[in-house]
């Protein structure tokens, strides 16, 4: 290969993981593939076809950009942000179709860890006589495809970890005082972060302290809300919340322990809520690594944990945390006595590079600092 081409694999393949980034949240349990088909000689190719897994996982991003391309899909070029899948399940494998185009190359960010496929589709397709290419611009489609990787690999769903502090470094001040934190720039980021995840995740804690909605508000969004997931050991969850109110239009799980009182298992039940049951730790607390688990067996790839910093602190205990994003407000609490936002486990995760900083971004007035694992991408290296 030479370098114009490289570059115009970088091209087409950063086009295949933003149609891919569009449907994060949508298509779990299965991943969120972009799919870019491309014709014609090098220089003048055009674009012909494009797909992104559909919402509920089916089809595929690749059947939908070879059927967009039709005909001209013989001899041509696809993008795809991850090996295409060799097996059979409700639909047909993609590698098939793919080689039933008739394409000539297949560029593929990175290898599936799913063991159904692992390899066998960059291998069955260079068994056809297609070039097969893979590895181009690999460490975003890690990211894109975190989830994914995570599931199949940890058997938990990635984690993505949002705290806002002041200035000063507190997520809250006394019991009795309200504080506003973040701004309004920042509020439209947080929604965007839980359109493209699988679950918000609160404790017990932050919905009997704010009573959250926990929904999308951004315009002509709502219907992009996703699963909303509460830790509550006891079943302290009211019928008079806005989740439990709200739980029959917007899917709502809680995580409770075995011994969790059975009257408020069948109140939350009847209102709509989903119970799922997992295991204890020693003092009584939801075990998080279970927590965890349950969702991915339920189907979740991506959490957004929006909690307090109690719950921060014990994820990153539990060496549960993928990513972290500290959205440090214009504000200063000015108060002594004031919940501290970053507690020492995490703090320790932070300090010592587990979890390094990748991004600093200004949001209006705030500022977000996002740090990601610093072995990311070797889940699946």
């Amino acid at each position: 290969m030479n370098a114009a081409t490289d570059e115009a694999d970088r091209r087409y393949m950063r086009l295949a993981l933003a149609l891919g980034r569009r449907n994060l949240g949508r298509t779990w349990p299965n991943p969120s593939v972009g799919a870019v088909v491309v014709a014609g000689p090098p220089g003048a190719e055009r674009i012909v076809g494009q797909g992104v897994t559909a919402p509920g996982g089916r089809p595929h991003g690749e059947p939908l950009a070879v059927s967009m391309a039709g005909e001209a899909a013989r001899g041509a070029t696809l993008y795809v942000t991850l090996e295409p899948c060799s097996h059979h399940g409700r639909t047909p494998p993609c590698t098939e179709t793919i080689i039933g185009a008739g394409l000539a190359r297949v560029v593929t960010a990175m290898e599936d860890p799913d063991p159904r496929v692992a390899g066998r589709g960059h291998a069955g397709l260079t068994a056809a006589g297609i070039a097969v290419t893979t590895g181009v611009l690999r460490e975003e489609a890690c990211r894109a495809h975190l989830g994914h990787i995570s599931r199949i690999t940890l058997g938990r769903p990635s984690l993505h970890l949002k705290l806002a502090l002041t200035q000063d470094g507190f997520a809250a001040g006394t019991p009795d005082r309200r504080l506003q934190i973040s701004g309004a720039v920042a509020s439209g980021e947080v929604h965007l972060w839980r359109i493209h995840g699988d679950a918000i995740m609160v404790g017990i804690g932050t919905v009997r302290a704010d009573d959250p909605s926990l929904n999308v508000r951004l315009p002509g969004l709502g219907s992009r809300s996703p699963v909303r997931v509460v830790l509550d050991s006891t079943l302290r969850l009211l019928p008079s919340t806005h989740l439990v109110r709200s739980a029959r239009d917007i899917p709502t799980l809680v995580l409770t322990t075995r011994s969790a009182p059975a009257h408020a298992r069948r109140m939350l039940t009847s209102a709509g809520v989903e119970i799922l049951s997992v295991d204890a730790d020693s003092g009584g607390r939801i075990d998080l690594t279970d927590a965890l688990r349950q969702l991915s067996a339920y189907g979740i790839t991506r959490i957004c944990s929006e909690g307090g910093p109690r719950l921060a602190d014990a994820l990153a205990a539990a060496d549960l945390v993928d990513i972290c994003t500290l959205i440090e407000g214009a504000v200063t609490l000015g108060e002594s006595g004031g919940l501290p936002a970053v507690g020492p486990r995490l703090g320790e995760r932070l300090s010592s590079g587990h979890l390094r900083q990748v991004e600093v971004r200004q949001l209006g007035e705030d500022r977000a600092v996002t740090y990601e694992r610093s072995v990311l991408c070797s889940l699946v290296s």
